[in-house]
């Protein structure tokens, strides 16, 4: 029990309050004294005798939603939630000047179960700090929101999505970031749309307990959307029986290698299975824009290619010491960010990574005791120059019967920019004898 001790209208310069607040001094049973300061706005705050009320923040309570968070947004404020706060009808106007929004964990719960209900409109930055979101009513979302400059930025940290019918739509804001996140039930898919100049991070965050009849996706790709930064993310996921996890394709993604899953773990009603299709329905890891890595339940990215004879052909060499391309037919198989614009060409077309390793295995049937030079040469696009990524040289075996060979086995590292490719070149070091690629060689 506390015992009113006075009252009065004080000079709120000292304390940081205009004049004309309301000041009410209390003692309690243990003498100990506080104050309580009504501002101008009607709110009570509590604070020990002695202390500095703070003057950017705006508390929250379920008794004054409508006219603080339902109001008119102050951005220079945080709206802080003393405790759970049902909107009701209630949405949340974010104008373009900002908002942010605080309490003291994920377990105080700003909810909705009204339907056709959206939470969050307008669209200038918003910032979420610790707090539980829950909208669950029959069409109803989370966000409808527009960049208005498309400088913006929505930044979620330790929030939980709980139950949600929809996360809603973003539409063109420069950057999005959720850390230390959860998707929990429902069915939270999230529509990105227009163009995103910078990009969207999304780590330590983890998914569990969707409805298993939502046949969504967790990200989708809305009208217009680009994304000219990386999406990345970690995610620990857990899908129903039919959602997806993404839904975007390469068109979505304004460079290559922007589409970073790394590290993350996707499975499926607790199975992991990356033969799923459904997990990404129209990406694969072997895409130009994917840069997929260290992952369990979904494809990895190999950046490069693998090559090998089907065919052998005989390479003519008319000067001793003088190059010439290495002949022969070469299937090319998994191809991940290269294409082989001709035949015996292998061409880099990402721009990440560019650092590469370069392994040849060559069966060369040539002249007996004359040594041949293979080399890797790699053609520079913007220079228009060819160098050499390494070479060995080696004697053909003498043998008894059948063909005179030897193997090369070359192992080098370069880098390859973007429309940069590699190939095979020979030289008879000896004489004018030819010599051939045998099958077996890659």
């Amino acid at each position: 029990m506390a015992t009113l001790i006075d009252k009065g209208i004080k000079d709120g310069s000292a304390i940081g309050n205009p004049s004309g607040t309301d000041v009410y001094r209390f003692v309690d049973s243990n003498n100990s004294n506080y104050i309580t300061i009504r501002n101008s706005s009607g709110i009570d705050l509590v604070f020990t005798a002695g202390s500095i009320p703070l003057t950017g923040r705006i508390v929250v309570n379920q008794a004054n939603k409508d006219t603080t968070l339902g109001g008119t947004i102050d951005s220079t404020k945080q709206y802080f939630l003393d405790e759970d706060v049902d909107m009701g009808t209630t949405p949340i106007n974010n104008p373009s000047t900002g908002l942010f929004i605080a309490s003291y964990s994920n377990e105080v719960i700003l909810s909705s179960s009204e339907n056709s209900y959206t939470m969050f409109t307008g669209g200038g930055n918003l910032f979420i700090d610790s707090l539980g979101i829950e909208v669950s009513g029959t069409g109803s979302q989370v966000y409808n929101m527009t960049d208005p400059t498309g400088f913006n930025a929505v930044e979620i940290t330790t929030v939980n999505y709980n139950n949600c019918t929809s996360l809603g739509e973003l539409r063109g804001f420069r950057q999005g970031l959720e850390f230390n996140t959860g998707r929990f039930g429902g069915s939270p898919e999230l529509t990105l749309s227009g163009t995103w100049l910078g990009g969207f991070r999304i780590t330590t965050s983890i998914t569990r307990s969707l409805d298993d009849t939502w046949t969504g996706t967790m990200f989708k790709a809305g009208a217009s959307f680009v994304m000219n930064s990386r999406f990345k993310t970690d995610m620990n996921v857990d899908l129903g029986t039919l959602n997806s996890f993404l839904d975007f394709s390469p068109t979505n993604f304004g460079a290559p290698s922007l589409l970073e899953l790394d590290s993350c773990i996707i499975s499926r009603n607790g199975t992991i299975d990356p033969t799923d299709t459904n997990i990404t329905p129209n990406i694969s890891s072997s895409d130009l824009v994917s840069l997929w890595k260290n992952n369990q339940g979904v494809d990895n990215t190999y950046v490069g290619a693998t090559a090998a004879i089907s065919t052998e052909v005989e390479t003519v060499i008319t000067t001793s010491g003088t190059y010439t391309n290495l002949l022969g037919t070469w299937i090319t198989t998994d191809l991940q960010h290269f294409d082989s614009p001709s035949n015996g060409q292998w061409r880099n077309l990402g721009s990440s990574p560019r650092e590469f390793k370069f392994i040849a295995y060559i069966v060369l049937d040539g002249g007996a005791n004359d040594e041949y030079t293979i080399r890797i040469r790699k053609y520079d696009d913007s220079a228009a120059t060819t160098t050499t990524i390494v070479s060995q040289r080696a004697t053909i075996q003498n043998l008894l019967g059948g063909n005179d060979v030897n193997t090369f086995s070359i192992l080098g590292k370069g880098v390859l920019d973007i429309n940069d490719y590699f190939f095979l070149d020979v030289t008879n070091d000896s004489d004018t004898t030819n010599c051939t690629a045998l099958i077996g060689s890659f």
